[in-house]
């Protein structure tokens, strides 16, 4: 099983994964380890919303109104 280190993670984060972990009956280290797994598995919102796009009917038929505005250049003062 793999390990990773995170440095510079600020106290009041830290303080709400123990608090977190503590509300779980789990450990700090086991609550990480869930957080990051159920992230890393989570859906995509890309995919999700083209999956449900297509559950739909799919977007072919949706109106793409003509872009009327002309780019410009930034001008910073």
């Amino acid at each position: 099983m793999a390990s990773i280190i995170v440095r510079g993670l600020d106290e009041s984060v830290k303080q709400q994964l123990a608090e977190q972990a503590r509300e779980h009956g789990r450990s700090m280290e086991a609550e990480v380890r869930d957080i990051l797994t159920r992230a890393a598995r989570g859906p995509n919102i890309g995919i999700a919303l083209m999956e449900a796009a297509q559950a739909v009917g799919g977007v072919d038929d949706l109106p793409v109104p003509a872009r009327t505005d002309v780019a410009r250049a930034v001008e910073f003062e």
